[in-house]
């Protein structure tokens, strides 16, 4: 068996290639041989900078592997502002995107991520920074920014930086070679223990991306066709792209990660003096670094099926390099019998990324087990037939025919000698994952969360989630975990619920079981929790509970506990079988035991997912449970209480209880009518402005239910009792009796008094009595909820029970209301399920990991990026015309006014402020009470803006007052301080 102590496994990858954007579709155009290069269009050239004169040479070939979109860049998701985004060069902007897609595809959360993790980053030359540079407009103060933007010293730090990664952040610069190059190194740093994750990125977009002109025995090709190893090859074509790979070593993965492939060796090299030239390739170089990659990996030449080769189409290039590998793998076999690849011929030659872009496809090949031909491949150059080579160029797609498992090289060589190979194997078989015999159902209903910076961007990525769901045999829990671990929390987020992948993929669609929220930049809502009484209950009503809530089995376990034994016994039957007797649940001496039971472990169980309320509102029963949670009863006592409340009022004299739709002063004039008031009825609660209940005997009861008919409508309830009326005076007096002279804790938390509808501040020393008095007066609930919506505005009301009895009265007060579990639906766990997906949607701190469990991280569709055009003016030169879809817009530098228009007339603190802000941000329509952080401002932008506020008023600005002024406001506030009284009289003039 392998030692796989060095292996290196790729656990993540990201590509954006020329070709088809979609990488199932772009995998079926390399195997069909399509050239994936484009012929580009000499006016729109012209139109993006391109001089005249090259686009009139003959020798100009207009063809280039293009990617679309290559300025868009979505600068809120990684919090750059605009005006930074445009001095960035697009580039490195891709990257930066290309490594969080990468990190998502691996399963690990871009922002989240414990692992310390590497950046090795490669680049091709900028061809935005000389387009600025070039500008004679552009300002001192763009040109600074422009240093760290554009620069290459800076690419690895910013990904570092914008995604929290706290390993090595290593530049790796070597021509063609670099991005294999850094796949070498960050192979060294993870096996060195410098790191324990790595992210390897790499791209090569030109600005414009544009075509070249064909020297006479330069690399270029004449034709616009790259054609490696063939008779007629001229040169290469040159290509676009961005990719980035994750890398960790093998030996630290779980059976719950998955791979793309591991990396088995790799080695670097430079040819030295060894050569025609500085640019010319060389053999040796090139066997040795091939050779040692073998070494390094373990492996014999004769285990490799495959080699992705440099293969640029050069009629002397690929000779060297044939015989290189020839002679490296010499004795593997029997002549032509390992295929090679040349990525190039399809999209052309990625320069900086091209590397990576091979490595990308060589993984492709063992994951599929299929060779594609190699593009615009007809015979072979002549100066490579006559070599003995074990090497053949396949010119159709076939499936593996090489060696077990499944093993390929990738050769990159750089101009200047630099030499990279790599040896890479298939991913190993993954187990079948065991399915525990006991699993719960609970385990078999997943909650997905996904979340993004824009609504289209959230839509567009579960609409290709929903594609996996439904085409993939993807487990769903699976599914859940990584999109819970692999994924940062953002703005605007979706949740859904089900058990199978295309229910999720119908509810990712728009169906059922399906939430939507945004977080506020305010922060979460304030939470109320409402704790209903007695009539909610039904048998099995803790099944959905204990199915989603960690936790809610030990708190409800531990109130039980201290339950006298045969009420603890019933009550937990009761709660946990749906076949319980209803008419045994239905007595008050035991439902009210139920109930609060139920209600206590729920508010404990969601505690510890992280929800907390700023008030609790109970009803009747609900009331002595919200005091209990507040503090004023412990456990113990407040089940002692509750055992007397109910068997108190279980001995009461029967009656009924009538709900009506009208107002209590509707209500009272029901009550002094002549026909009513003889029968002693009562108000026994006031639930809102047009919800009262009335209480009393049930002849009384049944006669104005009967008059009523056409008037009001009304509803019996289903109660023994008439409960908060005289008849329940016997309860309120065993209660007094044994509440007597005891006082309750200090409470700390508010909570609603239904005696008078107020609210109990926290820190209040509440006599218990009041618990007595609730059992015979009326229940001012509405007025008590009506309170606490003035209190917290704006705030949340969560329903904790069975059903939604609470939750229409807290809407009717103007509280927004979540019932968690809101009917009797046999699926009650994906209800509860979905309403607490439903808080973590709109931004409440729900503790994910306690609500979904680990499972296996899978590579699944990650974040749908889509920003803006990022495309700095500066890059419009006088003498250009505009690039076509981009606002000419001058460069707004206080330098290009002139200066008898800023003399006649003066911009105030605030003008200018707003104008600096405009310029460095970018930001348009910026108010005064934005901050300057929240918007992209930083430090070095900090000290740009205090320069340009000192070339516009005579005064120093300190940078740390500028800073600690966090808004705009606070900003032109800074400056009018700072200025003197003569100088502000000037302004004001």
């Amino acid at each position: 068996m392998r030692n796989r102590s060095l292996d290196v496994a790729v656990t993540g990858m990201h590509a954006r290639l020329p070709g088809p954007a979609d990488p199932a579709k772009w995998w079926a155009a390399v195997c069909a041989g399509e050239e994936l290069t484009s012929t580009l269009d000499l006016d729109e050239l012209a139109a993006r900078g391109v001089p005249r004169h090259l686009l009139d040479d003959p020798a100009y070939v207009a063809v280039r592997g293009l990617i679309e979109d290559s300025e868009r860049f979505d600068a809120e998701l990684f919090g750059i502002s605009p005006r930074e985004a445009e001095l960035i060069d697009p580039q490195h902007r891709l990257m930066l995107e290309a490594s969080w897609a990468a990190l998502e595809d691996a399963g690990r959360s871009p922002l989240a991520d414990r692992l310390r993790t590497a950046v090795f980053a490669s680049s091709s030359s900028s061809k935005y920074l000389p387009r600025i540079l070039g500008n004679p407009a552009a300002s001192a103060d763009t040109l600074a920014a422009l240093h760290v933007g554009a620069g290459r010293d800076f690419m690895a730090g910013r990904i570092a930086y914008r995604l929290g990664l706290e390993g090595p952040a290593v530049n790796v610069l070597t021509a063609c070679s670099s991005s294999l190059v850094a796949v070498h190194l960050a192979v060294q740093a993870l096996n060195a223990g410098d790191c324990d994750q790595a992210v390897v990125a790499a791209a090569s977009v030109g600005f414009p991306q544009a075509g070249h002109t064909h020297l006479r025995g330069g690399i270029m090709s004449a034709d616009g066709r790259c054609r490696p190893f063939d008779a007629r090859a001229t040169g290469t074509v040159g290509g676009s792209g961005v990719i980035a790979v994750v890398l960790r070593r093998f030996e630290d993965l779980g059976p719950e990660t998955a791979c793309h492939g591991v990396i088995l060796g790799s080695a670097v090299n430079n040819d030295g003096s060894a050569k025609a030239g500085f640019n010319a390739p060389a053999p040796q170089g090139q066997t040795a670094v091939i050779r040692a990659a073998l070494r390094s990996g373990d492996v014999t030449p004769g285990s490799l099926g495959y080699v992705e080769t440099h293969g640029t189409g050069t009629y002397v290039g690929d000779p060297i390099e044939w015989s290189a590998l020839s002679a490296a793998l010499r004795g593997a076999g029997p002549a032509e019998t390992i295929p090679v690849g040349a990525l190039k011929a399809n999209i052309g030659h990625l320069d900086a990324a091209a590397g990576l872009a091979a490595l990308y496809k060589a993984l492709l090949v063992l994951k599929h087990g299929q060779v594609p031909p190699v593009a615009n491949f007809e015979s072979l150059n002549p100066l490579l037939a006559e070599l003995d080579s074990p090497l053949r160029v396949p010119t159709e797609a076939r499936a593996w025919q090489g060696p077990e498992p499944r093993r390929a090289g990738v050769s990159s060589f750089g101009i200047g000698g630099t030499n990279a190979h790599v040896i890479v194997e298939q991913a190993p078989a993954v187990p079948a994952q065991e399915v525990p015999a006991d699993r719960t159902p609970a385990e078999r209903t997943s909650v997905l969360t996904l979340s993004a910076v824009r609504p289209e961007g959230l839509e567009l990525t579960a609409a290709r989630l929903a594609e996996v769901l439904t085409e993939q045999e993807a487990n769903a829990a699976d599914v859940a975990f990584t999109l819970r671990a692999g994924r940062a929390p953002l703005a605007e987020r979706l949740a859904v619920v089900g058990r199978t992948g295309p229910e999720l993929a119908g509810a990712l669609r728009g169906g059922p079981r399906r939430v939507r929220g945004r977080v506020s930049r305010d922060g979460p809502r304030p939470l109320v929790f409402l704790l209903p009484g007695q009539g909610t209950q039904r048998p099995g009503m803790a099944l959905p509970f204990q199915a989603r809530l960690p936790g809610f089995q030990k708190a409800l376990e531990e109130c039980l506990c201290v339950m006298e034994p045969f009420t603890a016994g019933l009550a937990g039957r009761a709660l946990r079988d749906p076949e319980f007797p209803a008419e045994l649940l239905r007595a008050t001496e035991l439902a009210q035991p139920a109930l609060f039971a139920l209600e206590y472990a729920a508010v404990r169980a969601l505690d510890g997912l992280g929800l907390r309320p700023v008030a609790l509102a109970g009803h009747s029963l609900g009331e002595v449970t919200a005091a209990c949670l507040a503090g004023v009863l412990d456990l113990a006592a407040a089940v002692e209480l509750v055992a007397v409340r109910a068997s108190s009022m279980q001995a009461c004299p029967p009656g009924a209880m009538l709900a009506l739709s009208c107002s209590e002063a509707e209500a009272r004039e029901l009550l002094a009518e002549p026909v009513t008031a003889a029968g002693g009825l009562e108000i026994a609660a006031v639930n809102g402005p047009g919800a009262c209940v009335l209480s009393g005997p049930t002849a009384s009861v049944r006669a104005l239910e009967d008059r009523l008919s056409g008037r009001i409508p009304a509803r019996r309830l289903r109660t023994s009792h008439a409960f908060h009326s005289a008849a329940m005076e016997p309860a309120a007096q065993a209660l007094r009796t044994r509440l007597s002279g005891r006082t309750g804790g200090r409470s700390s938390l508010p909570y609603v008094s239904t005696l008078d509808g107020t609210v109990v501040p926290a820190g209040t020393e509440v006599p218990l009595t009041v618990l007595a008095e609730g059992v015979r007066r009326t229940v001012r609930f509405g007025e008590g909820i009506a309170a606490v919506r003035e209190l917290y505005p704006g705030a949340l009301a969560v329903e904790i029970g069975p059903g939604q009895a609470l939750s229409g009265m807290a809407a009717a007060a103007g509280l927004e209301s979540l019932p968690l579990v809101p009917g009797k639906d046999p699926r009650a766990e994906d209800e509860l399920a979905l309403a607490l997906a439903g808080l973590w949607a709109e931004g409440q701190p729900v503790e994910l990991s306690a609500l979904i469990p680990a499972g296996r991280r899978l590579h699944l569709p990650g974040t749908s990026f889509g920003g803006e055009r990022h495309i700095a003016p500066e890059t419009v030169w006088p003498a250009a015309p505009a690039p076509a879809g981009v606002p000419a817009r001058a460069p707004k530098s206080p330098a290009a006014v002139p200066a008898e228009a800023a003399a006649v007339e003066p911009p105030s603190p605030a003008g200018a402020v707003a104008a600096a802000w405009r310029e460095l941000l970018g930001h348009p329509g910026l108010t005064e009470d934005a901050e300057f952080i929240a918007n992209g401002g930083d430090s070095l932008l900090a000290i740009r803006l205090a320069r340009r506020l000192e070339q516009v008023f005579p005064v120093v600005i300190p940078l740390r007052d500028l800073l600690l002024a966090r808004t705009m406001g606070d900003h032109a506030r800074l400056v009018e301080r700072l200025m003197t009284p003569s100088q502000k009289e000037a302004t004001d003039e």
